[in-house]
């Protein structure tokens, strides 16, 4: 296009954005040689960013709202079929219409297989272009859920501006990138999004998000983490509001140390969101690196497990996760899984992860300190077992119990060595709300006894017909 052209079509709309939804069908009179209107509007697609415009149901374009981004989300049942026909679009050009039958089919169940294999065994994944499309298959429904569920909730805590400037890390096949395209779609907002991706990955990426869309500005930097220049991207485009690494820090050699370096990417209220497999190994490594940037370095960490004592770190080890209730089976695992016989071996519809939340500006989801008066920090648990307390704690898990078994939670309140876990052995009305309350949720415990427990190496929160529970917030 004749930058002459383009350059008129956006000071056209800089002067009518104020004024008046901005129509190609009118802005194209207003520029020399009058090229076709479809011709402007791929140019105000193309310069929504920068013009801080969103395109409408009607065609026309409006500035983009600002605020925080509102969104609303009650579940994910399903993934989208129009992402699940975009995946079908790139299997069916790399292997035919038919490429969950025959050899096409078999390659892509024993790379599916070698990757669940390898992952079990915490061994490389070399990620070519059969591995990136056994990834899509196979992972990125549930990863979708996932990203959707965390971003959502980010944003329902203001934490996300209408407006929003993302720098996803490691982006994989694209679960994060399509969820974030939705959310802030629907809520009529703004996404420049920015993915560091250096795989084969990148390709599935491509194909399933397409190009700027009038809400939409999409960049790929096909280089690794380590390697991308964080500050130039920062120099030329200002920083990022949000920064994800999802599922990949437990692939690089220094997670930590890479974590950190991005910190510096940020904006002044940005926000970092890293996320993982629920796995005891990728989750239980992901409070290492936690610890190692929030409570060693300038981060902290703003949920779920918040240090509600200051100068108080946790050493426990944490295995932490949410759990969400599973996904519809996407037609695209179906149609891979049913010529193996249809057991649910290339079926993945969990949505259970863990995450971590960190920012630089000290901001908390639980901003409250308590008073050693009235709460006895976990830190000290070995002075007070067998005693009964009152504590504060964050619920960190779902039921742990077996069928059969007194209900089993894990506790943490940022000070804890070692694992708490609340048993009730006596459920009643006055400590309902340990069961029914939320992932991340504050509880406030009165009156609990606390015993050790020799077999798991843990403390028991003994939550009997003594003990009351409250959410504390």
């Amino acid at each position: 296009m004749n930058p002459e052209t383009r350059r008129q079509i956006r000071e056209n709309a800089q002067y009518l954005r104020s004024v008046r939804p901005l129509d190609p069908e009118e802005i194209y009179e207003y520029v020399e040689g009058q090229p076709h209107p479809a011709v402007v509007r791929q140019v105000l697609r193309e310069e929504a960013v920068d013009l801080a415009l969103v395109e409408r149901e009607d065609g026309t374009f409006v500035p983009a709202p600002e605020g925080p981004l509102s969104v609303s989300v009650h579940g994910v049942e399903r993934f989208p079929p129009e992402h699940e026909r975009r995946i079908e679009a790139v299997l069916a050009d790399a292997y035919g219409d038919d490429w969950a039958e025959g050899d096409s089919g078999d390659r892509l169940r024993e790379r599916i297989r070698d990757i669940k294999e390898r992952y079990l065994r915490q061994d490389e994944v070399t990620y070519d272009e059969r591995s990136a499309h056994g990834y899509a298959v196979y992972h990125l429904p549930d990863y979708y859920a996932v990203a959707t569920y965390a971003i959502a909730k980010l944003a329902a805590d203001g934490l996300l501006p209408s407006q929003l400037r993302v720098l996803d890390v490691g982006a994989g096949v694209g679960g994060p990138a399509l969820a974030l395209s939705d959310l802030v779609a629907d809520a009529g907002g703004l996404l420049d999004y920015h993915a560091v991706e250096p795989s084969a990955a990148a390709d599935v990426l491509d194909a399933v998000l397409e190009s700027a869309d009038g809400s939409r500005d999409v960049t790929v930097h096909r280089e690794t983490a380590e390697a991308f220049d964080l500050a130039s991207e920062v120099e030329a485009g200002g920083p990022f509001d949000l920064v994800i690494f999802g599922n990949v820090l437990n692939e690089l050699d220094e997670p930590a140390a890479v974590l950190a370096r991005y910190l510096d990417g940020l904006a002044e209220d940005g926000t970092v969101l890293a996320l993982e497999p629920a796995d005891r190994n990728t989750a239980t490594g992901l409070r290492e690196i936690e610890r190692a940037v929030a409570d060693d370095g300038a981060a902290s960490v703003y949920a779920p497990t918040v240090r509600l004592w200051p100068h108080q770190s946790p050493a426990s080890e944490s295995w932490s996760f949410q759990t969400r209730p599973d996904i519809e089976v996407p037609a695209i695992q179906k149609r891979l899984d049913d010529p193996a016989g249809g057991t649910g071996e290339f079926v993945n519809v969990d949505v259970q992860y863990a995450y971590s939340v960190l920012r630089t500006d000290g901001r908390r989801a639980i901003d409250i300190t308590p008073d050693r008066s009235a709460h006895a920090p976990m830190a000290d648990a070995e002075s007070y077992v067998t005693d009964r307390v009152n504590l504060l704690a964050i619920k960190l898990s779902h039921d742990l119990s077996e069928e059969g078994s007194n209900p089993l939670y894990l506790l943490g309140d940022g000070s804890q060595q070692v694992d708490h876990f609340a048993v009730v052995t006596d459920p009643s009305l006055l400590n309902d709300d340990l069961g029914t309350a939320g992932y991340g949720d504050l509880l406030s415990i009165q009156n609990a006894l606390v015993l050790w427990n020799d077999d798991e190496e843990a403390y028991n929160v003994v939550v009997d017909g003594e003990t009351t529970v409250d959410r504390a917030r």
